[in-house]
């Protein structure tokens, strides 16, 4: 039986488009059923056996510190700061100077996912995947990247529009990778994640597979989202400690 390995949230996102509704703070601290949006991932993590989180933190990152600090939910939370925005795939490499295990699991800090951790663990241990990127259903959905699949859940090609292939999905933004293919990534260096690195491993031929997850996958990356959320996740992880 796998164990957890550690995560990495990523909580750069400063939540510019949220302003309007939120005022200046970050993206992960905005409020969400009466608590910071954050809380409601770790609450996620600790229910699901996760025990050491790394917090990818750039803007008002002392707000994020002072709020969490250094244990919460069974959690051992450490911090990795940027001075310099690096992007989601360099927040990754920079991050993972504080990881222990041998593989980690990455995500978003700005989207909830009803995911069965264990299944997507055991899928990328038992296919020994290079990376596993969970995702959702499209159900129409035209205004994000999509992960294309064949039927055996190899990850075909990441594109932009519409597909022609077996299967098309939404990447729900969270993932299991092998440290090793991740400390290739030159440290230092802004990289995206989804758009540079993902492409650029699949073309060297790693094994990427997709985990479709049958849950919702909610975000709070607008406004109209944000207050969509606001009853979507109202009492979600509420009884995770």
């Amino acid at each position: 039986m796998p164990s957890a390995p550690d995560a990495i949230v990523l909580c750069g996102g400063a939540g510019s488009r949220l302003r309007a509704v939120t005022g200046n703070a970050p993206k992960v601290m905005a409020t969400v059923g009466g608590r910071p949006f954050l809380e409601i991932l770790l609450r996620q993590l600790s229910r699901h056996g996760f025990r050491r989180v790394i917090l990818a933190v750039a803007a008002h990152q002392h707000a994020i510190r002072e709020h969490f600090g250094a244990r919460l939910f069974d959690l051992h939370l450490a911090y990795s700061p940027e001075s310099v925005a690096l992007g989601t795939g360099g927040s990754v490499r920079k991050a993972l100077d504080l990881v222990e295990s041998d593989d980690v699991l990455i995500m978003n800090g700005d989207s909830y996912t009803e995911l069965g951790f264990y299944s997507f663990l055991l899928d990328y241990h038992n296919s020994r995947a290079d990376v596993s990127v969970a995702v959702v259903s499209a159900d129409g959905r035209d205004d994000c990247g999509s992960v294309v699949a064949d039927r055996d859940g190899k990850v075909l090609r990441f594109e932009e529009k519409k597909s022609q292939f077996l299967s098309r999905y939404v990447n729900a933004g969270i993932y299991l990778a092998s440290k090793q293919i991740i400390l290739d990534v030159t440290p230092g260096l802004p990289v995206s994640l989804e758009t540079e690195l993902l492409p650029r491993w699949l073309a060297e031929g790693r094994l990427i597979r997709a985990f479709l997850c049958a849950g919702k996958c909610t975000d709070i990356g607008t406004p109209e989202r944000y207050r969509s959320a606001q009853q979507v996740l109202a009492n979600v992880e509420l009884e995770a400690t």
